[in-house]
């Protein structure tokens, strides 16, 4: 059941996609209260405002240790680890300033997330459930992706580990792996604004993009969320340290 009355839930990157997404799930399956983190401000406090539940906002970098150490998770039951940046360059091109922003933002945010998570679910008692958001580019290797595979390969097995510490307590840890997904991180990629001025529209961009994935298009931060709601939800209650991949079939 997707069920989560009483529940106090964390979601990081929420001001926009899948976050964004996957907070206005929870608040309509019964959320008792969500903690949304973000570093823009503005546009978190927007998307809040529309939520029908308890909100309480924390705004900063994921990855900077002074959020979560002034960070109030009291009650906490769940967590989604979804804040994230994009990035694209070949190994020989990159500079290695843009490699440690990546990882930083990626694998060190959803690392320090992921411990403020699990150290609160289990001070509440445990019995609760994380996601971390990776990607198919953890998974699947392409040219250009260097930098941003290798931090989502590196959240699918810091979810597998916390699985496994997290067993004692009754924390779930799960990560979910999705294809394209049409979010605004598209639009930091270089790659995908020139294809869009190329291509007309943003649309007609995550078209080409999919065109060699069996399903033949991206997926909606919506179909994302419902993925996680189930991963989080009692109805997943005998899964832990898995990645559930969603990309259309791209990775086949």
């Amino acid at each position: 059941m997707r069920n989560f009355n009483d529940a106090i839930i964390l979601v990081t990157g929420a001001a926009s996609g899948i976050g964004a997404a996957t907070a206005t799930s929870l608040a309509a399956n019964g959320a008792k209260k969500l903690i949304l983190a973000d570093l823009d401000e503005g546009s978190l406090a927007d998307f809040a405002f529309s939520l029908p539940c308890e909100r309480q906002l924390l705004i900063g970098d994921v990855a900077d240790e002074r959020l979560w150490s002034n960070a109030d998770l009291t009650g906490l039951t769940h967590a989604v680890v979804n804040a994230g940046i994009g990035a694209g360059g070949t190994i020989e091109e990159m500079h290695f300033e843009e490699w440690r922003r990546v990882q930083s933002a990626n694998l060190d945010g959803a690392f320090l997330s992921l411990q403020a998570a699990m150290r609160s679910i289990r001070a509440n008692g445990g019995n609760g459930a994380i996601v971390l958001t990776a990607s198919v580019s953890g998974i699947k290797a392409e040219p250009g992706t260097a930098a941003y595979g290798s931090s989502k390969a590196g959240v699918i097995q810091l979810a597998r580990i916390a699985a496994r510490e997290g067993a004692s307590a009754r924390i779930r840890v799960n990560s979910i792996a999705p294809g394209g997904v049409e979010t605004p991180i598209w639009n930091t990629v270089p790659f995908f604004t020139d294809l869009v001025a190329e291509t007309g529209s943003e649309e007609a961009a995550y078209r080409a993009m999919s065109a060699n994935a069996p399903l033949g298009r991206f997926a909606k931060p919506a179909e994302i969320a419902g993925q996680i709601l189930f991963l989080l939800s009692e109805d997943a209650r005998f899964i832990t340290g898995t990645c559930l991949v969603s990309d259309g079939g791209y990775s086949l």
